[in-house]
């Protein structure tokens, strides 16, 4: 592609951040910081926010400390897909961790997408959210041969409902010939992250928590009865901490940096597509995603106007306006109706994954964790900010299945991965073979 052709590839209005800020832009809260507080949260996404109402709800003065705007991170920068989150099998949980966890770390996953659904309702939150379900798509012939088994085979643990699209009837799920059938996975959900997180921003508001951006912790000290936290705004002290930092989590915590893995994940929202063309290849108002080791995600915009792309299509981190056409190119492919449509948005955002691609959460004498989502952070996010919140504020049901992994790292790793690059080429050219 040239640089006269890139040049063309946005539209005139375009802007390189999320397509969910239109709606809802990253909000600000600026005041003076307390003294001294009960529950000091690190990071207003997701999990600090829904860890933050409950221990507020619990009765403890509770303060969310977040180094951007309230929305910055990977909270506004998703595609808004809602499953049930764990991606290792029954098989593979139980020959590491024994049938009895296995069982209860999915059970925390269906438990996950259930509880979004359910606060999104008893809360009012407005933000788009329905239940179209999933389609699997099959990448190559043998990934349909895998998902075919997986999907007449009943589930060990959850009624997932799911059911097998065979390669004829691809085309009733989505409108490509490259896909060899698949399996739709029924109640997966969807919603529109930017407007759910300003909901939840403002359901913990409501709670009495206090909220401080543009304040960044550059240092955590235990210190006796709880910990201090160093500031850009000053000093805090806290009785108890709850490490909120997901995929952005720095130097403050070099404990659990060590600990998760931060990916770049990169999506693109296309210019206004043709409602007869968008009927054309979406049929369904279903989310998509396939079974290549390079995943894309994809969907509809709420109200399917537009095309939301999302993949890793970097082997370093770069910039959006260097992702898009990386990703439009492999739209177009899919896609080749899509080949004159322009890109509106482009952005990036980071997720974290482990070792071990489990989310964990747990404590130490005070220090409380919830991270690692492996890119399923819409549900375990919230959830698992719910829970530790709970074990934070000492009310019952904060305990997790996760609670009981152990959250192991690697020798020489510091929480910057060097090795993601080398892994990513190798993935390529595995995809590549199997197509």
């Amino acid at each position: 592609m040239t640089v006269a052709d890139k040049d063309n590839l946005f539209t005139d209005d375009f802007k390189g951040q999320p397509y969910w800020w239109d709606r809802t832009p990253p909000r600000h809260f600026e005041s003076d910081l307390p003294g001294d507080v009960d529950i000091a949260v690190i990071g207003a996404g997701y999990t600090g926010l829904h860890a933050a109402i409950q221990a507020a709800r619990a009765g403890h003065s509770t303060l969310v400390l977040e180094s951007s705007a309230a929305g910055h991170g990977c909270s506004t920068r998703n595609g808004g897909h809602l499953s049930t989150s764990v991606k290792p099998t029954f098989a593979e949980l139980s020959k590491r961790h024994g049938e009895s966890l296995a069982r209860d770390i999915l059970l925390e996953g269906q438990a996950s997408r259930d509880y979004v659904e359910r606060f999104v309702t008893e809360e009012g939150i407005d933000c788009d959210f329905h239940v179209p379900g999933r389609f699997h798509g099959a990448h190559c012939r043998g990934a349909f041969e895998r998902l075919r088994r997986e999907g007449e085979t009943p589930h060990p643990v959850l009624d997932t409902g799911a059911f097998v699209v065979p390669p004829s009837q691809t085309r009733t799920e989505l409108g490509t010939a490259l896909y060899h059938g698949g399996v739709v996975y029924p109640h997966t959900a969807c919603l529109d992250p930017g407007r759910y997180h300003g909901g939840v921003t403002d359901t913990a508001l409501a709670t009495g928590a206090m909220l401080v951006t543009g304040c960044p912790v550059r240092t955590l000290e235990r210190q006796a009865g709880g910990f201090t936290l160093d500031t850009a705004r000053g000093r805090v002290n806290a009785r108890k901490v709850i490490v909120a930092t997901n995929g952005y989590t720095g130097e403050a915590t070099p404990w659990h940096r060590r600990r998760v893995i931060p990916i770049g994940s990169y999506i693109i929202a296309t210019d206004v597509v043709d409602a007869a063309l968008m009927d054309a290849l979406f049929p369904t108002p279903r989310v998509i995603c396939d079974t290549r080791r390079m995943v894309y995600y994809y969907r509809p915009s709420p109200d399917r106007r537009r095309i939301l792309f999302g993949g890793r299509v970097s082997l370093a981190e770069t910039d959006p306006r260097r992702s898009a056409p990386r990703l439009q190119a492999e739209l177009v492919r899919l896609f080749p109706e899509l080949a004159g449509v322009r890109i509106s948005h482009s952005w990036g955002g980071f997720v974290a994954y482990t070792f071990d691609t489990l989310m964990h959460t747990g404590h130490d004498n005070g220090l409380y964790h919830a991270m690692g989502y492996c890119g399923s952070g819409v549900g375990m996010a919230s959830y698992l900010g719910m829970r530790i919140g709970r074990q934070a504020a000492e009310v019952p049901g904060g305990a997790t299945a996760f609670d009981r992994i152990p959250f192991r790292t690697r020798p020489l790793y510091t929480g910057k991965p060097w090795f993601l690059a080398p892994a990513i080429a190798v993935n390529r050219v595995l995809d590549r073979i199997a197509a």
